[in-house]
């Protein structure tokens, strides 16, 4: 039996690009942290332009800081939204968002606005990754809350956000994974050519 003949499974998967992306984020130059995913790259820029919704994360810990494109999301004229996790059973919805607004504590270490006006409709889902390979498949962290909000929303343009580092050869697709439209790391954007392409 050869060692391809076992894939490795999701959650080993994950461990290993947290442990990479540990390892890379802890060996990052300072300033070259600061500034990665400040500035959205023209070809995304052109695809979000009839966008009015968009829906970013806040970066725990060592995840790509997807909030940093806030700033010029509002100076394009976009609204900007962020998760709500609702439940444990992976529902969440997303709610307006500046980046001068008070944020409550959610599930998970997570923090969302006020509800505000309540839910927004996403044009563009900015997702969080653990890891991501080529074909735009990408690897979550496991609780289907991104897997569900891009089923709710399918017309929503479907962005990843992470360090190059969390490339892989292969991630698994699960029948439910919808992959990608596009990738974007500290380094290159990565567009696939799926139906939102």
């Amino acid at each position: 039996m050869s060692d391809d003949s076992i894939a490795p499974d999701k959650t080993s998967l994950r461990a290993l690009a947290r442990q990479r992306r540990s390892a890379f984020v802890t060996t990052l130059d300072p300033l070259a942290h600061r500034l990665a995913f400040k500035v959205i790259p023209s070809p995304l820029a052109r695809r979000i332009a009839d966008a009015n919704v968009v829906a970013l994360y806040m970066g725990l810990d060592d995840e790509a800081p997807a909030q940093r494109m806030a700033a010029q999301l509002l100076t394009m004229g976009k609204s900007v939204a962020l998760p709500r996790v609702l439940d444990r059973l992976g529902s969440m919805d997303f709610l307006n968002w500046r980046p001068e607004d008070t944020l409550i504590p959610g599930p998970f270490r997570t923090s969302h606005p006020e509800p505000g006006d309540g839910p927004v409709t996403p044009d563009v889902i900015i997702a969080p990754l653990v890891g991501f390979d080529r074909d735009m498949n990408r690897l979550g962290q496991g609780g289907g809350y991104y897997d569900r909000a891009f089923a709710r929303f399918p017309d929503a343009l479907r962005v990843g956000v992470a360090w190059s580092v969390q490339e892989m050869e292969t991630v698994p697709a699960d029948p439910w994974d919808l992959p990608l439209d596009i990738i974007m790391t500290e380094v290159e954007l990565i567009e696939g050519e799926g139906e939102n392409a």
